[in-house]
């Protein structure tokens, strides 16, 4: 074996030092761990007539924290279930929302009408929610206005819904609508997101998000078969603020009929 000498061994130790420091940080970047849905302690579900009958209390002693129930669709389709859920859950002390999936095909107006028509305007009840995403599948409308035209009737809704329940109306959407309707639009609204490959961030990009639809494959007690799982984006004491602020009684929804 040859022998080293130390100016010739200095090098190689600062060389191995500087590797090791650069593959460390490099260690770091590649294991930094984006939120996952166990670090949100808040979680719920959103349920429609194709969960067919809940189990609401088996659903809240088994850990659902809210549910979302479908109400309406376009101006005239009313969810099968809705009543009976909206009942159901209530009763079992989950707090509870109503959302309307949204029809290009319909007069906004209409849709107005319609919903404020079958959800009622409960102090304590979530703040409503408008869906808002494309659907290909559907057999009567698969229309896509422009995007103007459909911010302008978000707006209208969202607008008409604070003002007849009394309580900021959230809006929910899927990626690809909200990469073709909504970057840097509607800012001032709670936005529920659904992501199920990877965290909201990867595909919504700064959009801050209130709700994390995580799945649409999930188990909860109390359902028979799948249903969509959803978190809430804060920590036990941030949900109770934020239940404080969105269940209180407001003077619109007082006073509505």
């Amino acid at each position: 074996m040859p022998v080293v000498s130390r100016a010739g061994l200095l090098p190689n130790i600062v060389g191995a030092a500087f590797l090791a420091l650069f593959l460390s940080a490099c260690s770091t970047i590649e294991t930094a761990q984006e939120p996952v849905t166990d670090d949100f302690p808040i979680h719920g579900i959103d349920v429609s007539k194709y969960q067919g009958a809940i189990d609401w209390p088996a659903a809240a002693k088994g850990g659902v924290r809210f549910a979302y129930l479908k109400a309406t669709e376009g101006g005239d389709r009313k969810d099968d279930m809705f009543q009976a859920n909206w009942d159901g859950a209530r009763a079992a002390g989950i707090p509870t929302g109503a959302y309307h999936f949204y029809y290009f095909c319909r007069p906004v107006e209409d849709q107005i009408a319609w919903f404020k028509t079958h959800v009622p305007p409960a102090p304590d009840a979530l703040p409503p929610v408008l869906d808002m995403e494309w659907n290909p599948d559907s057999p009567t409308c698969k229309k896509r206005p422009p995007a103007d035209q459909i911010r302008r009737e978000m707006n209208l809704f969202l607008s008409e819904m604070e003002a007849f329940y009394g309580k900021k109306p959230i809006v929910y959407t899927t990626v690809d609508f909200h990469r073709d309707v909504l970057p840097r639009h509607l800012d001032h609204h709670r936005f529920w997101l659904r992501s199920v490959a990877s965290h909201p961030s990867k595909k919504y990009g700064e959009r801050r998000w209130t709700f994390w639809q995580y799945t649409a494959t999930g188990s909860v007690p109390g359902v028979s078969g799948r249903v969509d799982r959803n978190v809430f984006s804060g920590s036990e004491a941030q949900w109770q603020a934020f239940l404080g602020q969105s269940t209180k009684p407001q003077l619109a929804a007082m006073g509505a009929n």
